[in-house]
C-alpha cells in the first residue's frame, strides 16, 4: 500500500487510506472505489494501471472501515459508518459528484452512499455482491452461506485477552484468496495477498479490526425495503463464476431498483468474485461506456 494516503474525517474520528493514483480533475467525472472483506484499495491496481480509464475519469479508492490504513478510535462500527465516512472523505477532497463502485461488500455501500447523499451520488456500480442480508432465500438462489463462513474466523478473534501476536492463518488467507481471485489464480496474486492481508492485521489491533469486518459482513442488514428510494442509474456487474454471490440473486436484486433511470445486470463469462481483477478489461470498458453516458 505504498501509494496509499490518509485523511482525517469527523465521523468516528477516522484516519481513512485513499489511493487518489493521479491528480484531481475537477473537469473529469469521479468514479470512487470501494474494497472487499480484508482486501485494500490495492484491490484496484489493474484499474490505477489502465490510461484509457485514468483519462476518462478520476479514480478515488477509500479503504472501508477495518480496512488498509483507516482507523478509528471506535471498536463497533458498521456499513453505514463507512458509507457516511466515505462522502466526509469526498467532502475533504473537494470531489462534489462521484460514481461509486463497490466489490462485494463494497457493492453494499454502493447502495447506503446513494440513500444517504443522492444529490452527490450520479451513479452506482455493484460489482459481485448481494443486497440482501445472509439470508435463506440468498443460499436458496445459489449463494455461499455466508454465516458459516463466518462464524468460526469471528469465534477464533473474539477474545478479551490481549493478542500481541495475533496474524490471520493461511488458512483464512488462502479461503479469501479462493473465493475472491479463484483457486487457480496467478501464484504472485496469492503471495501478494496472503502477505498483505497478514500484515495488515497483525496484534490485538488488527485483530479487533479483523473480528469487526467479519461480524458486518455476517450480521449486515438486507437493503430491499430501500432500494426503492435509489434514483440514480445502477450497473451491476456480475461473473458466471462468482462463488460467493450468484447471477440468479443479481437477476432478481436488480429489478427491485424501480425509480432508477436505468438498472441492468451485466454479466461476465468466467468472472470471479472479484471481478475488476479476475477480469479488469471487460470491467473498464463497461465504466467508460456507463460513467460516459451518465455523467452530467
Amino acid at each position: 500500500m505504498s501509494n496509499t494516503k490518509t485523511v482525517s474525517v469527523p465521523h468516528l474520528n477516522a484516519t481513512v487510506g485513499y489511493q487518489m493514483p493521479h491528480p484531481y480533475d475537477p473537469a473529469k467525472p469521479t468514479l470512487v472505489l470501494v474494497n472487499s472483506f480484508t482486501t485494500s484499495s490495492d484491490l484496484y491496481t489493474s484499474q490505477y494501471g489502465n490510461s484509457k480509464l485514468t483519462s476518462a475519469m478520476n479514480l478515488l479508492a477509500i479503504e472501508l472501515l477495518g480496512h488498509g490504513k483507516t482507523r478509528t478510535p471506535h471498536e463497533n462500527f458498521t456499513y453505514w459508518d463507512t458509507a457516511l465516512m466515505n462522502l466526509q472523505v469526498m467532502e475533504a477532497l473537494g470531489v462534489k459528484k462521484t460514481f461509486v463502485l463497490g466489490t462485494s461488500q463494497g457493492g453494499w455501500i454502493t447502495v447506503r452512499m446513494a440513500l444517504l447523499a443522492p444529490e452527490k451520488i450520479e451513479g452506482i456500480i455493484p460489482l459481485g455482491t448481494s443486497l440482501d442480508s445472509e439470508s435463506e432465500r440468498t443460499r436458496t438462489l445459489g449463494c455461499w452461506d455466508g454465516i458459516e463462513a463466518t462464524t468460526g474466523p469471528i469465534d477464533k478473534w473474539t477474545t478479551t485477552t490481549n493478542t500481541p501476536d495475533f496474524e490471520p492463518d493461511d488458512h483464512f488467507c488462502n479461503f479469501l484468496i479462493d473465493i475472491g481471485f479463484g483457486k487457480d489464480c496467478d501464484s504472485n496474486v496469492r503471495e501478494f495477498w496472503k502477505k498483505s492481508i497478514k500484515s495488515n492485521y497483525q496484534g490485538d489491533d488488527g485483530r479487533k479490526r479483523a473480528r469487526m469486518a467479519a461480524i458486518n459482513l455476517r450480521e449486515r442488514d438486507g437493503l430491499h425495503g430501500r432500494l426503492s428510494d435509489v434514483q440514480c442509474p445502477v450497473m451491476w456487474l456480475h461473473g458466471t463464476s462468482d462463488v460467493v454471490y450468484s447471477v440468479a440473486n443479481a437477476e432478481q436484486e436488480i429489478q427491485m431498483f424501480v425509480n432508477s433511470p436505468e438498472a441492468r445486470l451485466v454479466t461476465i463469462k468466467n468472472g470471479q468474485h472479484f471481478l475488476s481483477a479476475s477480469h479488469p478489461e471487460e470491467v473498464d470498458n463497461a465504466l467508460i461506456e456507463f460513467v460516459g453516458k451518465w455523467h452530467k
